[in-house]
């Protein structure tokens, strides 16, 4: 019974006020797509998404969490689909939406100005020092348009990931909230992940050819690297990652475990990204060490359950072979293209980039390498402070015990860690993986303070109550 409710929990639309803003929005995007109005969309999706997102922080805090996921997760699917209907447009205004949304929690950063370093705010002051001063050379170097882009790419997951620490009072219902959208994320990506890998549908084969997207594959059924509803298996496969560790340890999953666990997975594997495939392995070995030796059982078997299901879909045609080709690079990374133009790169970039004292700015060209990027657009002086941040955030969370009991502030940990290490191979620092680095970052430490506080309540507590 109690499963049935939590399945039914997303669609009591509930409070109505704020449903109503969410549907209208989706309601007058849905229409634009289908009647070819793109042009129109390019404008009224990222303001109509900056509306409601400002009307759900200051009022329902809770559902803003989620419409600013959801954003991460499908405005790329918004885009193929609108571009498919009328034209293509690069670069898209569409995909400014989860940015604009985002950067909302810059009110979080404003209110707890005077209080940020009591609040434990001292190690986004030297990622957030970083990016202004990262934003100021680039203003010299570069122009305002890409500066302006490269600060939301830098910015926005700092704001978040501080607006999360800033509510840690709200931890258990933050934690229970991030759980559910990442249920149903996974449940969507991965069923779309699937479809796409088995129809290669039109508007996503479309933005292929359009956007020239090497990796993605070749643009015909059963020849896509899946990158479902993001614009790139790189992200997705960050998402879908995390968004597997949490599955292991979200107890409230019910009758959607069996479909969640099937093509999040699958879609996972056809993403074809070694890179997050090793990075979920090392997530997971790093969860289940954290934790007590009766939770460490529980995962174990919760893994176990999880290969016997997804065994028979990964040997089945026409999956196996697609699978098969890839898994056979991991012992023949000296013939594979991917690893020769990565080290092309370094070999390229790598003395530019250990000689950028000062750095050139945000906005400069992305490269794979987030350690290159960095240095290329902050230098050392900028690299040392925002690295800084983000090591001085990882330490906190090794420290102490009282999270150990807390599956979900384990699994936080383990996927910040594991998104950070993929840092030499990709940058993932900024966009939706850097949404997941600096919000997961944030969650783990904001469980931190949660538990704190309540083992400081309890201690006054039985002070008080003594004779």
């Amino acid at each position: 019974m109690n499963d049935k409710k939590s399945f039914l929990k997303p669609f009591s639309l509930q409070p109505a006020l704020a449903w109503t803003a969410i549907l209208g929005f989706t309601l007058v995007s849905t229409l634009c797509i289908l009647a070819g109005l793109g042009k129109i969309l390019n404008l009224l999706f990222p303001a109509g998404a900056l509306g409601v997102g400002v009307f759900l922080y200051f009022r329902y805090p809770l559902l803003y969490l989620g419409f600013t996921w959801w954003l991460w997760f499908l405005t790329p699917l918004i885009r193929r689909l609108s571009d498919y209907r009328s034209s293509y447009t690069e670069p898209s205004p569409i995909l400014l939406a989860p940015f604009l949304v985002t950067f909302i929690t810059v009110i979080t950063l404003w209110r707890n100005l005077p209080k940020i370093y009591q609040q434990g705010g001292f190690p986004y002051i030297l990622s957030l020092l970083a990016v202004f001063y990262g934003f100021l050379i680039g203003l010299i170097n570069r122009s305002i348009l890409k500066v302006g882009i490269g600060l939301l790419d830098w910015l926005c997951p700092i704001l978040f990931g501080f607006h999360l620490l800033m509510n840690w009072q709200n931890y258990l219902t933050y934690r229970k909230t991030l759980q559910r959208i990442f249920l149903w994320g996974v449940l969507v990506m991965g069923t779309y992940g699937v479809v796409q890998f088995l129809i290669a549908p039109q508007w996503d084969v479309y933005w292929l050819i359009k956007a020239e997207f090497a990796s993605g594959g070749k643009p015909e059924p059963l020849g896509l690297n899946v990158w479902s509803t993001m614009a790139s298996n790189q992200p997705f496969g960050i998402v879908m990652a995390s968004g597997l560790l949490l599955l292991l340890v979200n107890p409230n999953k019910g009758t959607l475990s069996l479909p969640v666990t099937g093509v999040g997975y699958l879609s996972f594997l056809l993403a074809r990204k070694r890179t997050t495939w090793a990075s979920y392995l090392f997530g997971l070995l790093l969860l289940t060490g954290s934790l007590k030796a009766n939770l460490q059982m529980r995962i174990i078997i919760t893994l176990i359950l999880t290969v016997i299901s997804i065994i028979p879909l990964v040997t089945l045609q026409p999956f196996s072979d697609f699978l098969a080709a890839r898994f056979s690079t991991l012992s023949e990374l000296q013939e594979d293209n991917s690893a020769e133009a990565r080290q092309e790169t370094y070999s390229k970039l790598i003395d530019d980039a250990l000689n950028s004292y000062l750095g050139g700015g945000i906005g400069g060209l992305a490269h794979d390498s987030g350690i290159l990027s960095t240095l290329l657009d902050l230098g050392w002086f900028g690299t040392l402070f925002y690295l800084g941040g983000i090591l001085i955030l990882i330490f906190s969370l090794f420290q102490g015990s009282e999270t150990r009991n807390d599956q979900f502030a384990s699994a936080a940990r383990a996927i910040a860690v594991s998104t950070f290490i993929q840092l030499p191979l990709t940058r993932s620092y900024v966009e939706v993986q850097g949404m997941i680095l600096w919000s997961f970052l944030s969650l783990g430490v904001a469980a931190k303070k949660y538990y704190n506080f309540q083992k400081s309540t309890n201690i006054k507590t039985l002070n008080s109550a003594q004779p």
